[in-house]
């Protein structure tokens, strides 16, 4: 594989992950979310082997089975099992209207482009052209957060904004080191599983969660 070959398939993942993030904007029905979820890390899992390949970093190799093992398989069966415990069937509710949401994406998109075209022009990476894409793919990460009702669905665009500070990484700099990238891991990890018990507390003490009842709640007490 060329060096030329191996950054346009990057470049092609790169787009790839931002597709599957608005996506998750677009995207109202849970299991669907977790779907998308599963295929960015699948791009991001590949997008991370190329550049290891590239850069002849062998600790790249390792993070995408990393990557392929808690991002495609580990995350989404946590999150689906907390779907069917949880009893969550419905369509989730957005606080911005789709349209809307994604008009919102699409500037997000231009502003990372704008941001970081000095990083761009600066770098002599292969991977400098998709700086602009894993900045994007955090920004909207962020507003999946804001702009969700569920709490199940705020924790899916965390951890969306959190594949694109991990694609930023790797992007910018080849990644981190390997001892960096095993303890995010294991963090994100134990995070997965603390707030599967939150939410089973939260669901036994407000019987939703739906962030808006909830703070029409504590508005009430």
């Amino acid at each position: 594989m060329s060096v030329s070959f191996a950054a346009q398939l990057n470049s092609v993942l790169a787009a790839l992950i931002l597709l599957t993030a608005f996506g998750l904007l677009a995207q109202r029905r849970i299991y669907g979310l977790l779907h998308l979820f599963a295929w960015q890390g699948v791009f991001l899992s590949i997008s991370t082997a190329v550049v290891g390949y590239v850069a002849g970093q062998q600790h790249l190799y390792i993070s995408s089975i990393l990557t392929l093992a808690i991002k495609v398989i580990v995350l989404p069966y946590i999150l689906h099992i907390l779907i069917i415990r949880l009893q969550i069937h419905k369509e989730v509710e957005t606080v911005i209207n789709i349209p809307t949401t994604m008009l919102i994406g699409i500037a997000l998109v231009i502003f990372s482009y704008h941001l970081t075209s000095p990083i761009r022009e600066l770098s002599t990476l292969v991977t400098r052209s998709t700086i602009s894409v894993a900045l994007a793919t955090v920004m909207l990460g962020l507003l999946m957060m804001i702009t969700r009702k569920h709490a199940v669905t705020q924790i899916i665009g965390f951890l969306a904004m959190e594949n694109g500070l991990f694609f930023a990484a790797t992007s910018a700099t080849y990644g981190m080191p390997l001892v960096v990238e095993l303890g995010v891991a294991l963090d994100i990890l134990i995070a997965a599983f603390i707030f599967g018990i939150f939410f089973f507390h939260i669901r036994t003490t407000f019987e939703s969660l739906d962030v808006e009842q909830m703070a029409r709640l504590k508005e009430e007490d």
